[in-house]
């Protein structure tokens, strides 16, 4: 078992003929994806990798029952095409693409409760359960299926500390990018709750970083509910104050958005906090020992 993705979800590719679109595709399908329809406005009729390609959503949630989307579209078209995923019935959206402005994200976010959608991104690699299927950037090559979950905000280092843990042994049930921007469709919470409830996850590994607040709210959820061990790393120790690191989420913009703020918080909660992303597979694999 993995959350959110399985190999029996009928995805589509939303931007499938643009040129990160068509890439991903074939690397999605080559995975073991079940892609049964691109879209692209004006474009239907088209194929793009062995994939049919319709000019709306609802034409191709009609002709093929996808229920799931990941997005490739520019930024200036990147809302509405999630608007036109959740209204044509597609309960999982994944958006890979930067510089969607935050006011959009927060009213988008309103608007998928309503029509209970779930949005990973935007700005996200995406999700990955290895052995099964992707949807997103993640390289698959790094990734093996065992039962570790992971949740991050950041993507390079969730491919380093992921082929870490593929390197000690340690195996992954689903590996999530929540995204890299201030506003997210689905924060860590809700992540932490499936992973918790999910048969085939022993142990959880939380990626953050400078920024925002997701950090704590994770953390009081580890510290009231969470019953399986957290292993973190927290990235930007000696980010400077109010800059931008790496992406719009990143942000050093107040005291509790400090990566030391954040791994006081974890440390309090039970969480067991790397120094550096080598030692979390160490830690995963300690807090193995002690459990016999």
């Amino acid at each position: 078992m993995s959350i959110l993705l399985n190999a029996e979800n009928r995805v589509l590719v939303q931007g499938v003929t643009g040129r990160e679109g068509r890439f991903h595709t074939q690397l999605m399908r080559g995975y073991g994806t079940n892609i049964v329809a691109g879209v692209t406005p004006g474009r239907g009729g088209e194929w793009v990798s062995g994939v049919p390609v319709f000019d709306s959503v609802s034409e191709a949630v009609l002709a093929t029952g996808a229920e799931a989307a990941v997005s490739f579209v520019p930024a200036r078209f990147a809302v509405d095409s999630i608007y036109e995923a959740a209204l044509a019935g597609i309960r999982l959206i994944v958006s890979v693409t930067e510089g969607i402005p935050v006011h959009d994200v927060v009213r988008l976010r309103a608007f998928l409760r309503q029509r209970e959608a779930r949005l990973i991104g935007p700005n996200t690699p995406g999700i990955l359960s290895p052995a099964v299927a992707k949807l997103g950037i993640m390289p698959s090559d790094i990734h093996s299926a065992g039962r570790v979950g992971v949740l991050s905000r950041s993507s390079t280092l969730t491919y380093e500390i992921v082929s870490g843990l593929t390197k000690a042994g340690l195996g992954q049930s689903t590996v999530v990018g929540v995204g890299g921007d201030y506003v997210l469709g689905t924060g860590f919470v809700e992540l932490l709750e499936m992973f918790n409830d999910d048969a085939d996850t022993d142990q959880v590994v939380l990626i953050g970083e400078v920024g925002g607040v997701e950090e704590q709210r994770a953390a009081e959820f580890i510290g009231s509910h969470m019953i399986k061990p957290v292993v973190a790393y927290i990235a930007g120790v000696s980010a400077p104050p109010r800059k931008r690191i790496g992406h719009p989420g990143a942000v050093v913009d107040q005291a509790d958005s400090s990566a030391q703020d954040k791994i006081e918080a974890l440390k309090a909660a039970g969480a067991r906090v790397a120094e550096h992303p080598a030692q979390v597979a160490e830690l995963l694999e300690a807090l193995t020992a002690e459990r016999g």
